[in-house]
């Protein structure tokens, strides 16, 4: 690794009523206070970036009625512990609660319930006599009354959660378990399959963002990886591009100091593909400059090899490494994670080594994900 250097308002009358009564209640000024009036004493401890159903997704498509969903979550940083809850493509309210987190009752504002307004997000207060250890799993049940409408979410965790007992590896409504505990870099890792842990077998939490936080005892690293999802373009299947999600799903975040960007193989490999190297890399300079502005440090990663990749073509090779080239320079990111020479075959250099490839050329297996993990710089994450 190399270094130089919002939403529709739908909101219910009824919604309206029990907010205003929720802002006055003790538990809200309790919720205000606990912050110590420093904005960095919350950090994201886990998160997910969340997509709209489309039709082949069932359960979030129809959404739920009288219904529990049950998440597991692996912490990375410890401490007292709030939870948040995120509604991006919701068209309607949705009323969220009893909720009760490692068996903990949480409140909003004091209540036991509260309506998630379509398109906001909902962070609840401190959860009471619940202080969360390093590197733990924490349950989360989340009632949903219902009838919810189609449910924002995200579809693939690589991890087995539960509604009403039914398995399922994908999240609903809740974005983000935040925390007080962090005491080493704070980072949100915006990226696309790989990130999200494709190649590596669920509940393992051997996803390259896992295995990075544990290298940093105290860090805090949220995986905002996204299955398909590209720098520039939006799909309806992968969600917005990196561009269009930049400020809900980085820069919401609290007591953040780093992003790091593992975008562009989804350009160059999915249909239309991008073949201007000039555009990625101008897509780079603006999250660069939105994480500038924000006070945030940005690291770059390069684009992995994916020769193998059932899509991959001796023209793509060529922009890929066009644009990888204008990365190490150092002129683009503030940092660089090499993740392009951590992977690659160094006898066929547009193909992963085999001891890293999951098998389909495109997406490491664990030893892969641990490679991109040792590839990152503490020192550029500060």
């Amino acid at each position: 690794m190399t270094g130089r250097g919002p939403a529709r308002r739908g909101v219910l009358t009824a919604a309206a009523g029990l907010a205003a009564v929720a802002a006055t209640a003790p538990g809200a000024r309790a919720a205000e206070q606990s912050g110590g009036g420093s904005r960095s004493r919350w950090t994201t401890s886990w998160a997910t970036a969340q997509t709209a159903p489309t039709a082949t997704d069932t359960m979030a498509g129809a959404g739920l009625t009288d219904a529990t969903f049950t998440a597991h979550v692996r912490l990375s940083a410890g401490g007292n512990v709030r939870l948040r809850y995120g509604h991006a493509f919701g068209t309607v309210p949705v009323l969220v609660g009893p909720v009760t987190a490692g068996g903990r009752a949480v409140t909003f504002g004091g209540r036991r319930q509260a309506w998630l307004a379509a398109g906001a997000s909902l962070t609840s207060d401190p959860v009471e006599g619940l202080r969360a250890t390093e590197a733990a799993r924490l349950t989360v049940e989340t009632r949903l009354p219902g009838p919810t409408g189609p449910l924002s979410f995200h579809r693939n965790t690589h991890a087995s959660h539960s509604v009403d007992g039914e398995r399922t590896t994908s999240v609903f409504l809740l974005t983000g378990v935040e925390v007080t505990g962090a005491h080493g870099p704070v980072v949100a890792v915006l990226g696309d399959s790989i990130t999200e842990g494709v190649g590596t077998p669920d509940d393992a939490d051997l996803r390259w963002p896992d295995q990075l936080a544990r290298r940093l005892p105290g860090s805090a690293v949220a995986n905002l990886g996204i299955s398909g999802n590209r720098l520039l373009l939006d799909d309806a299947r992968f969600g917005p591009g990196g561009q269009a999600r930049f400020d809900r799903d980085v820069l919401s975040l609290p007591g953040l100091r780093t992003v790091l960007v593992h975008l562009g193989v989804n350009d160059l490999q999915q249909p239309p593909s991008q073949t201007d190297p000039a555009r990625v890399l101008a897509g780079y300079r603006q999250l660069v400059l939105r994480a500038r502005n924000a006070g945030l440090r940005a690291v770059g990663a390069t684009i992995t090899p994916f020769e193998g990749w059932i899509r991959w073509t001796p023209e793509l090779e060529e922009v890929r490494q066009r644009i990888n080239a204008a990365v190490r320079t150092g002129h683009v990111f503030d940092a660089v994670a090499d993740f392009d020479a951590a992977l690659r075959d160094p006898h066929r250099p547009s193909r992963m080594a085999p001891a890293y490839d999951s098998g389909d050329g495109l997406h490491p297996n664990p030893a892969g994900h641990a490679a991109l993990a040792a590839a990152v710089d503490r020192r550029h994450l500060l």
